[in-house]
């Protein structure tokens, strides 16, 4: 019993390590790219949040889903999105154009629909740890 104990604990261990050395390796290619301009991809944003410290660039997800766009917190590290509920005037950088956006959080119907659209695969969960998925409605301010 002890030795499956042990083992169970290794895993865990193990696999604790492994998504916190993958959450820690997105933050820095986060700030990497942010630092220098770098939102490439079909679902890759710049989005700026504000609080009493300045602002703050970060490269995140984001889905248009029936012409209206959206940015998804797909990771435990999300003081963007803490940012953006306190201070819902962001910033947003998308295809070289940059636009001022009010972000209001999704919930319900809605927040399904968009998960919906914007699926994360398995490996991905797997290697984040599972963290809630959380949603933000962009609407040009």
């Amino acid at each position: 019993m002890k030795r499956t104990i042990k083992a169970l604990a290794i895993a865990v261990g193990a696999y604790v390590t492994v998504v916190v050395a993958f959450e820690s390796l997105v933050v820095f290619m986060g700030k990497r790219q942010a630092e220098h301009g770098i939102a490439a991809g079909e679902h890759w944003l710049l989005i700026t949040t504000k609080d009493s410290s300045g602002a703050h660039d970060t490269v995140v997800g984001g889905v248009d889903v029936d012409g209206q766009l959206y940015v998804a917190a797909n990771h435990w590290p999300r003081g963007w999105f803490d940012r953006a509920l306190a201070n819902p005037d962001v910033e947003v950088t998308r295809a070289g154009k940059r636009a001022s956006y009010r972000a209001e959080p999704v919930t319900g119907v809605e927040r399904d629909r968009v998960a919906a659209r914007y699926p994360l695969p398995l490996p991905i969960r797997l290697l984040t740890g599972f963290p809630p998925r959380s949603f933000l409605r962009l609407t040009p301010a």
